[in-house]
């Protein structure tokens, strides 16, 4: 509402808790208003947006917050010498409520070849794994991840992809001899 004489309340239902008037603006009763920082900061169309590329902390004050959250893990290498494609990492799109306090926000490294992407998480909230590594013609068998990692068919007569962590990723695909497979 416009601004009342000094002493004035109202509710806010926006945002939950009373607003008092000072003669000039309304200014918040008891809480502080919800405010984020850490990462790159981008607003736009009314949202505000935080990207980590690198582990970080993520600072929320003032009131509860319900926001939207997506978390990919690292992807998983290849595989060698006619070798599969290593698994994209875990995907999660959640919509959670923060509390003030600090969240460790943890970003994992796609996999070397032959090697599986590591996990990314905020703090306790949620983790996507990282994806599985491709299967090699002479070495390991494809890995399981946030997508499993696919198969490798140089010498074997048929080889199956390795699975994805439900609700993150997808399988890693199925081959027979001298084809490669996709990861998930």
């Amino acid at each position: 509402p416009s601004v009342g004489s000094t002493g004035s309340v109202y509710f806010n239902t926006t945002v939950g808790f009373p607003y008092i008037s000072n003669g000039t603006t309304w200014q918040a009763f008891s809480k502080k208003e919800f405010e984020a920082a850490g990462g790159t900061e981008l607003t736009s169309g009314g949202y505000k947006y935080h990207t980590f590329r690198s582990s970080n902390t993520f600072t929320v004050s003032g009131v509860d917050k319900t926001m939207n959250i997506l978390i990919v893990g690292g992807g998983g290498g290849g595989g060698t010498n006619h070798g599969g494609g290593g698994g994209a990492g875990g995907y999660r799109l959640l919509t959670q409520t923060v509390t003030s306090g600090n969240y460790t926000i943890t970003i994992g490294g796609g996999g070397s070849v032959e090697g599986s992407g590591s996990y990314s998480s905020v703090s306790s909230i949620a983790t996507s794994n990282g994806g599985g590594r491709g299967g090699g013609a002479s070495g390991p068998s494809p890995a399981s991840g946030g997508s499993g990692g696919g198969a490798a068919g140089y010498l074997p007569s048929s080889t199956t992809g390795a699975s994805g962590t439900s609700g993150q990723g997808n399988s890693g695909g199925n081959t027979g001899p001298q084809y490669q497979a996709g990861g998930g």
